[in-house]
């Protein structure tokens, strides 16, 4: 059997195959000790004697990171470089403010050690590591007592031969980081960067990882990658920096699965869940990006290219200093949670208000495994209220408005601004809160047809299950395009595939089911920035670019193209996943019940998602419930049953 977990700020989620139908769970997230909420549910689920095979989502990364608390990490540099962390790009966050917060640095000064080695680009060693080097670097450890190395020289992806030997003086015990091997590309401040974020949180996903193997042993289990593979959580203990996103990456795992077997390819996807909405576009293949960020820091290794704001169900509504109703960023969490939780909340949130209008039901909620408070809810919002001088239901509309239009304008961040039309996609919704939203949001892009999946409310959890062993290798390879042989090219591609097949088959996969997908960065010779694409031979990959460099810019240019990195992406055969079928019947059974909402006169039909049968049409203005989450279909909105259970949807 195999069991997807995703660990989310508010929820933890599970799934279960068991090779022929789903099952699935929600309990409260432990933040503290996450693994505490996984051993629960697994107990809920009535497992802990059962054979599994666990593909986890692991936020113990993210947290970190977010939170600033990694681990006491020393970074090892070249001389003269110990600043790069700190200097950045040089780039404010607040362009026109002459007295921005001090900013602290990633790295304090007295943990940046410098170190007398220096690679010139061509790979010559214009001078060497020494003895005065081993004796700097031993004192220091000494004095320093860090938990963590991050060893980032020039030019290693040239040649790594003096991060390996300073690695080699290292005691036995420390977590320890090369950027040759964590991002063998160019560019010193993105590497450096990653290698550092990886040290600085690698103990604490390593630690973490280490006892839920121990406590869910002999079951294996992997891990989600933010780049939308698994790998064994012995080896992404090494890999932390390659987690931040493995939540957000199963969700559009799962966006991607759902969306083939319904005969949609060209996805928006909408990930709202307690804490956060997470963004994407999926054409086909999920696209990843090596210039995503976490927190105010780059993240240059792939990942998922999404857009993520802090808007979710637990997202606190609060007047401004200017009287102003704003939504978010700030969070109720897990606990006490909003309002309506009866967790000891008193502020308002995005849950409260959709209760206040009757979209949630407060004895539906996880199936009825939690009763909502009503009327905790009702006075949390009445606060908002008094203070604008409007009445409860006003301010409860305002709350789902702005944090509605917070999503749109994330949503218009990954489409409209990169030259992609919404209205040729569909709006797939996930997550406990997004089938609530995402009528309003269609509404707003301008965009007639939407998707609520089925398991809507765990989709991440289910993309775990569907997401292959995967690998993404890169490396620094510059010069013009029709500079390169191609058959050289094609030897370099080989070289790095070769590579990562050895650490596929080394985690148990077999040879034989590992495909291979090549790909460059390329840019127009004089410019800084890249677009990654597909190696197609020299010709065709040329002309690519230059149609991609047009879309996404609105012009191409006369100038030489320029090879900057090489890509390989290998992954083994994906389990086989599949959504049982629904019941098909002429017409189906009729709503078990109704609620009053606001806005409407009448009460709308609320209907128990598993009681609909395969092709059943339904019309707004009406609720589907189900235990992991509600969606809303306004006035002017059908929804037509699919042969699995995912929901149709079509505005006017």
């Amino acid at each position: 059997m195999w069991l997807g977990v995703d660990t989310g700020g508010t929820f933890t989620d599970f799934v279960l195959f068991d090779g022929r139908a789903l099952r699935v769970h929600k309990v409260l997230s432990t933040p503290q000790a996450p693994e505490q909420a996984i051993l629960q549910g697994i107990a809920d689920l009535g497992l802990a004697t059962e054979a599994l095979q666990v593909v986890h989502g692991s936020t113990v990364a993210t947290n970190a990171v977010l939170e600033r608390k990694g681990v006491r990490t020393l970074y090892i540099t070249n001389r003269g470089l110990g600043d790069v962390l700190t200097i950045g790009r040089q780039a404010r966050r607040e362009l026109y403010n002459l007295q921005p917060e001090p900013v602290p640095p990633p790295v304090p000064r007295e943990l940046c050690l410098e170190v007398g080695a220096r690679l010139a680009a061509s790979g010559e060693h214009v001078s060497a590591l020494g003895a005065a080097d081993r004796e700097l670097i031993e004192a220091q450890l000494a004095r320093l007592q860090p938990r963590a190395v991050a060893i980032n020289l020039l030019f290693s992806f040239v040649d790594d031969e003096d991060e390996r030997r300073i690695e080699s003086w290292l005691p036995a015990g420390l977590f320890v980081s090369r950027s040759s091997e964590v991002l063998p590309e160019y560019r010193e401040y993105e590497r450096g960067m990653a290698t550092w974020l990886n040290a600085w949180v690698g103990p604490l996903v390593d630690g973490y990882l280490r006892r839920l193997q121990q406590a869910l042993a002999p079951a294996p289990v992997s891990v989600m990658q933010s780049s939308g593979g698994t790998v064994s959580a012995g080896q992404a203990g090494h890999k932390a920096v390659q987690l931040l996103l493995s939540g957000p990456a199963g969700g559009l795992m799962g966006a991607r699965f759902i969306g083939q077997q319904a005969g949609v390819s060209r996805l928006l996807s909408f990930d709202m869940g307690g804490t956060s909405t997470d963004v994407a576009l999926i054409e086909g293949e999920i696209r990843l990006t090596s210039e995503g960020h976490i927190g105010p820091w780059p993240v240059a290794v792939p990942m998922v290219d999404m857009h993520t704001i802090g808007a979710g169900g637990g997202s606190i509504a609060a007047l401004d200093s200017g009287g102003l109703l704003r939504v978010g960023p700030e969070s109720a969490g897990a606990a006490p949670g909003p309002a309506c939780y009866g967790q000891g909340g008193v502020l308002p949130t995005v849950t409260d208000a959709n209760l206040v209008l009757g979209r949630l039901q407060a004895d539906a909620f996880l199936g009825g495994a939690m009763t909502l408070d009503a009327g905790a809810a009702r006075q949390a919002v009445a606060g908002i209220a008094t203070d604008l001088g409007i009445g409860v239901e006003a301010a409860a509309q305002g709350i789902i408005d702005i944090a509605n239009e917070h999503m749109a304008q994330a949503l218009r961040v990954i489409s409209v601004q990169r030259g992609v039309d919404p209205r040729d996609h569909v709006l797939v919704s996930f997550g406990g809160a997004g089938g609530l939203h995402v009528c309003a949001l269609a509404e707003a892009l301008g965009m007639r047809r939407a998707l609520v999946p089925v398991h809507a409310g765990v989709l991440s959890a289910l993309g775990m299950l569907a997401a292959p062993r995967a690998s993404h290798l890169s490396h620094t390879l510059t010069g013009l395009l029709d500079g390169f042989d191609p058959d050289e090219l094609q030897q370099q591609l080989q070289w790095l595939a070769d590579k990562g097949t050895a650490a596929l088959v080394a985690e148990g996969v077999g040879a034989q089911d590992i495909s291979s997908e090549f790909s460059l960065d390329l840019r127009y010779r004089g410019q800084s920035f890249s677009l990654t694409l597909p190696w197609q031979g020299l010709e065709a990959t040329r002309e690519a670019f230059h149609q991609a460099h047009e879309q996404r810019y609105g012009h191409r240019l006369s100038t030489a193209v320029e090879l900057v990195n090489i890509r390989c992406k290998l992954q083994g055969r994906p389990p086989e996943i599949s959504l049982p079928a629904l019941a098909t019947v002429d017409a189906g059974p009729a709503p078990a019940r109704s609620a009053q909402l606001a806005g409407y006169a009448q009460p709308v039909p609320v209907w128990p998602r598993d009681s609909l049968a395969a092709g059943q049409y339904l019309a707004g203005p009406a609720l589907v419930t189900e235990t992991v989450a509600t969606t809303y279909l306004p006035a002017g909105w059908t929804c037509r049953v699919d042969s699995v259970g995912n929901l149709l949807l079509e505005g006017a």
